[in-house]
């Protein structure tokens, strides 16, 4: 039988599976391994499985994925967001839309921290949501601005996707990171613009909270935006200076977010079991992942379709801009239908080299502008997990109002993707410079 159909016919039992709801790394694992043996034989694709995912689980720089996960976990149990909120809050709450704008920019920092943007999404929606309900928000504008604010959980390194990414196409983690910082940034700040635009339009939206005085600022400073920059110069910075290594810069992060929550009281026993018990059943969900994702790339590899992939696209008779847009666009697709780690982990190995060999994109680049794109799966239907999780945190309000309220945060994180492919220079300056 042809090659590139049983491929084809992999990829569809695949989909078929996961509709199914057969977890995802399972559904991975299996069509992988079935189709390898079926391309070579049962014997070949027991040996496959055995010396691939003993090769790769065994690997040290695997370890790096639980230190930043456990960083996040500490961040999340010991209360550092909320205090991140109440410096953003106190400085720029008085503005109009101010506590939806506030809540980017607590995002944001807390991403920095955190790496998850189901952890940040979780943890902003039980802060933000009550203040923007006291001062009376449009529930869509706050529900659909915290779900958005999530996404910058995974662009602000840490992020436990750059982290999968590099080891998935050999990049450098410490340089990804890198790449992901000023365009965090600008799509925190395309988020902020969003809001005040509409707010200002329309005022009723996101009344204007009371101003606070300086002495509160510099005191909610204290309190937490301190604490943030500390852990992010230690571990972000240590890694950039090339004093660690990614799993290094994760471990003191960890350590570093351990040693204030103690110090200052905020964590109990019971959340230290809690974080160390999440950071255990994330760390091998991950895991799994990456081993599923092995097995169905050998199988892909084997069935030759990231290689016609490639050569289709090098023969369309179109800029490779164009192509790139083709391939953006299938990744929108999937990504309103697949886990965002689940979707990089499965699509790596067939677009990868298409836009880094055949396009002659930089794969640093290219990981951003993936990052992005699958980010905003989380927020889409009808997966759009960060939604289901502020529907968790808000039941009251329907998921339908939530939805609504998403699209204007879309098109901003279309024109972050927009501007990232005309001025690449945004992403690659920063681990060009330092390189």
């Amino acid at each position: 039988m042809n090659l590139l159909l049983i491929g084809f016919i992999g990829i569809i039992i695949f989909f078929i599976l996961i509709a199914l709801r057969m977890p995802i790394a399972f559904a991975m694992a299996l069509v992988g391994f079935i189709g390898f043996s079926i391309l070579t034989s049962f014997s070949a694709g027991i040996d496959m499985v055995a010396k691939d995912l003993f090769s790769n689980l065994s690997s040290y720089s695997l370890s790096v994925i639980a230190m930043f996960v456990w960083m996040g976990f500490l961040a999340y149990y010991s209360g550092i967001g909320s205090h991140l909120y109440i410096f953003a809050y106190k400085m720029i709450g008085h503005l109009p839309g101010g506590l939806a704008i506030a809540t980017q920019g607590a995002c944001a920092v807390f991403g920095a921290i955190c790496g998850s943007n189901t952890a940040t999404a979780a943890t902003m929606g039980a802060i933000a949501l009550p203040e923007m309900r006291k001062y009376k928000y449009d529930r869509s504008l706050a529900t659909a601005s915290i779900a958005a604010g999530g996404v910058l959980g995974v662009m602000i390194p840490p992020s436990v996707i750059f982290i999968v990414y590099g080891m998935a196409t050999e990049q450098s983690v410490g340089k990804l990171f890198m790449a992901g910082i000023f365009p965090g940034i600008l799509m925190m700040f395309l988020y902020m613009v969003t809001i005040f635009i509409m707010t200002s339009r329309n005022p009723e939206l996101g009344p204007a909270g009371p101003k606070s005085n300086w002495k509160e600022r510099i005191d909610a400073l204290r309190g937490g935006l301190g604490e943030a920059l500390i852990v992010f110069l230690l571990s972000i910075g240590g890694l950039f200076a090339g004093w660690f290594t990614p799993t290094e810069a994760g471990a003191v992060g960890a350590g570093g977010v351990l040693i204030i929550s103690l110090l200052e009281r905020r964590l109990s026993w019971e959340d230290l079991k809690k974080s160390l018990s999440d950071t255990t059943r994330t760390t091998a969900m991950i895991m799994l992942m990456i081993a599923g994702a092995i097995i169905f790339g050998r199988f892909m590899a084997i069935s030759r379709i990231p290689f016609e992939v490639a050569n289709w696209a090098g023969s369309l008779p179109f800029p490779p801009f164009v192509v790139l847009g083709i391939i953006l666009f299938i990744y929108l697709v999937l990504g309103c239908f697949l886990d965002a780690l689940a979707l990089v982990l499965l699509t790596t190995p067939i677009f990868f080299p298409v836009v880094v060999d055949t396009l002659g994109y930089d794969p640093i680049w290219f990981g951003v502008i993936m990052v992005l794109v699958v980010a905003m799966g989380v927020i889409t239907p009808p997966v759009g997990m960060n939604v289901y999780i502020i529907k968790g945190v808000a039941p009251d309000i329907p998921l339908e109002d939530i939805f609504k309220g998403i699209w204007p945060f879309l098109f901003a994180l279309i024109v972050c993707i927009v501007l990232l492919i005309i001025f690449p220079q945004i992403a690659i300056f920063l681990p060009n410079w330092l390189a």
